[in-house]
Parts: structure tokens; C-alpha cells; sequence
């Protein structure tokens, strides 16, 4: 048996010897859209993760994690969707800040920061879009100014952050803010380490379509942190938050489209179960979906070389292209699938101030309209895709 195979086996195993007793209930808990389900449950169960060591398995093991190969880390997220375990709420620390420290901090910040990533003790946000940039995100107006001189003075951030996922649990958020006051676009920007329980944070969550809020603005009026606390050089910020953005589009895509897949098979049993499956257009669509899924899968597999030479490159944004078009086109396909009765919620309208009780269908159609929006709009990977990787003439821009 190849060492893929044993690691495979291993956390299958451990999977079906933990998720049981209190944590049993867990299964399929969480996720987009459903980020507010079984929360300090969920939290209790990373942390459970961590005692054991299926934290961080990707990190080197000198900063605390496996030294996983990237087909161990392939397998282990395959196998905890297929296990149906409850989705993490440590994703952003552990796959996005982590590595990025790892990349870029200095001694003293990894020391610092990574031991709490990987045994769950402080919680991370993103700050990186704003009311006016979103997906031009080059177009940042928060600001940081660094006072009191040297190392032993602090940076003072203003400005606000918006549609920053599970910022109301977060301890922490690292921002990207502009330092060089006479910059402009990519320029003079800095990427920050901001602790959020202080004066000068205000979080305000977002209510979206299902009802919920797991999207958060965020406010800083004259927020403090430490000078130290800034990750590269002052105005390497844009390099920092491009190579987070790849280390978000890493192998835990291939868990993601586990559970794609699993949404896929339920569809289908559910319209061979109420009879759309007769209807000759809907199968088409259904035959398609699975298609794509399988292109999907393609995509990701090819990118697996980019994040073993370090991050994905530019190719990645075909990969959020293909799976968030694909997983809105899911929704509005279970919505057509599930007929008139999709229109329903399952206990009639809600008390004041309540969210609406929606079905695991329903859920899916309202939260996956954003997914071609959030982590980069398509229009924005297109333009990516075609500068980038293709070499075509760059947009103008004022």
C-alpha cells in the first residue's frame, strides 16, 4: 500500500472512530450559507482536531503541522467531505494566514501566531474589500499610519472592511490598508495583523439572502497594533495579499467538489424521486451538471502543480470560474427540480426578527448567487485570465 493509501486509510479511520458521541450530530453541519449551525459545537470539534493532530497537516512540522505531501493533503480533505464531517471554522488561519506567515513573516511572527492557528485558539478574518473595493480591490482606502516611531511604536488603522466572512468570531483579522498616503492602485499598501477586541473596531453583520449572517462589515477608527505586526516590507502588501489568494485556491478545492458531488447526487435522486427526471430537459441539464463537475475536477487536478511549486498561479481563477458558475447553475437547477413546492419554506413565515427556515434546496440556490462574486468576481478572473495567462493587452485604467 503506497503512503497516499495508508494516510487515506488513517484519517478515514479516525473520522469514523470520532465523529461519534457528542460529535455524531455534527455531520454535514456548517458551510456556506449555514455558517451559524452548531457553532461552539463546531469549534469544540476543531479543537478536538487539533489534540490529535489533524491540524495544519500541510504545514512543515517545525511550525507545528504534518509535513503532509499535497496528495496527503488531497486525500485527507476527500476524505473529511466524504465523511461528512462539519465544516471547519479555523479555514481562514489555517489555510490562508498560516501558509502566508509561513511564506512571508519573520521569525517572531511565526512564533507568535502560528501555534494558536494550529491548536484553534485564536480565530482569523480576512479585511480586504471595501464598499469601493471589491473586486477592485487595488482600489483600497483604508489607511494605516505608523506612530510613535520605530519598533516600539504602533500602526493606527482607519477605514472599514465589508463582506469579511466570520468576523463576529474572529480574533483577529489581517488588512490590507494603505500606508503611503501619496500611492495609488497596487501601491503603497501593507498588509496588517489587527487584533479586533479593542476600541476602534466596530463589526456589523450582514444579512443575507438565507436569512443569515455570516458576512460581517467591519469598522476601524484609529484601531491599534504593534509595529511589528506587518507582514513584508511596508508597501509589499499587494505581493503578500495576491499569494493569500493563492493559498486559498489550494487542495482544499478538491474537498469542496466532494461535496459538490454530494449535492449533485442527492439532485438527482430527488427528480428521479418526484418524477423531474421524466421531463426530457431536465435530464439534459442534470447529464451536464455532472459533466461539468467532472471538468471542474480536471481543472483542479492540473493546478495541483502550481501549488506544489509554492501557490497556484493565474491558471487558478479558471478554476473559480468553472466551479462557481457551475454550483449557481446547480441551484437554479434543484429550484426547477423541486417545482412549485421550492417556492415553500418548511414552516410557514417566521417570527419577527427570525430568519427564514429554508431547505437544504433552497439554502442552495439563495447563498450560491454570491458565488460568483465573493473571492474574486468572474468578471475580475476573466481579466486575469486574459492578462495574465494569455498575455493579452492589458484594460485601460485611469
Amino acid at each position: 500500500m503506497s503512503s497516499v493509501e495508508e494516510f487515506r486509510a488513517e484519517i478515514r479511520d479516525w473520522l469514523a472512530t470520532h465523529l461519534t458521541g457528542e460529535f455524531a450530530v455534527l455531520r454535514g453541519r456548517g458551510g456556506p450559507g449555514r455558517e451559524h449551525e452548531a457553532y461552539p459545537e463546531r469549534l469544540a470539534w476543531e479543537r478536538h482536531l487539533a489534540a490529535e493532530g489533524w491540524t495544519c497537516i500541510g504545514w512543515p512540522e517545525e511550525y507545528g503541522g504534518r509535513g503532509a505531501t499535497l496528495e496527503q493533503q488531497v486525500a485527507f480533505h476527500e476524505e473529511y467531505a466524504l465523511a461528512r464531517a462539519p465544516a471547519r471554522v479555523n479555514h481562514i488561519g489555517e489555510q490562508l494566514l498560516g501558509p502566508t506567515l509561513i511564506a512571508f513573516g519573520t521569525p517572531e511572527q511565526r512564533a507568535r501566531f502560528l501555534p494558536p492557528i494550529a491548536a484553534v485558539e485564536e480565530l482569523w478574518c480576512q479585511g480586504y474589500s471595501e464598499p469601493d473595493a471589491g473586486s477592485d480591490l487595488a482600489n483600497i482606502r483604508t489607511r494605516a499610519e505608523l506612530t510613535g516611531g520605530g519598533a516600539d511604536g504602533d500602526w493606527s488603522v482607519t477605514g472599514q472592511k465589508t463582506w469579511t466572512s466570520l468576523a463576529h468570531e474572529a480574533d483577529w483579522c489581517f488588512v490590507v490598508a494603505r500606508t503611503d498616503p501619496a500611492s495609488r492602485r497596487h501601491h503603497g499598501l501593507s498588509y496588517l495583523l489587527v487584533p479586533l477586541d479593542q476600541p476602534g473596531v466596530e463589526v456589523r453583520p450582514i444579512t443575507q439572502l438565507t436569512g443569515t449572517s455570516e458576512f460581517n462589515e467591519v469598522f476601524f477608527d484609529g484601531a491599534r497594533t504593534a509595529a511589528g505586526n506587518i507582514v513584508g516590507a511596508p508597501g509589499d502588501g499587494w505581493q503578500v495579499a495576491m499569494a493569500t489568494l493563492g493559498f486559498e485556491r489550494g487542495v482544499s478545492t478538491l474537498g469542496q467538489q466532494v461535496g459538490f458531488r454530494q449535492e449533485l447526487e442527492a439532485l438527482i435522486a430527488l427528480a428521479r424521486s418526484n418524477g423531474a427526471a421524466d421531463d426530457p430537459l431536465i435530464r439534459d441539464r442534470l447529464a451536464r451538471a455532472w459533466a461539468g463537475l467532472e471538468t471542474i475536477r480536471a481543472n483542479a487536478l492540473r493546478m495541483l502543480d502550481g501549488v506544489a511549486a509554492g501557490a497556484p498561479g493565474p491558471e487558478a481563477s479558471i478554476g473559480k470560474i468553472f466551479w462557481a458558475t457551475w454550483h449557481r447553475e446547480l441551484g437554479e437547477l434543484a429550484m426547477d427540480v423541486c417545482g412549485a413546492g421550492g417556492m415553500l419554506v418548511p414552516s410557514g413565515a417566521p417570527a419577527a426578527g427570525e430568519p427564514y427556515d429554508l431547505d437544504d434546496w433552497q439554502r442552495l440556490y439563495l447563498f450560491s448567487r454570491a458565488d460568483t462574486i465573493y473571492a474574486g468576481s468572474n468578471e475580475i478572473q476573466r481579466t486575469i485570465i486574459a492578462e495574465r495567462v494569455l498575455g493579452l493587452p492589458k484594460e485601460a485604467r485611469p
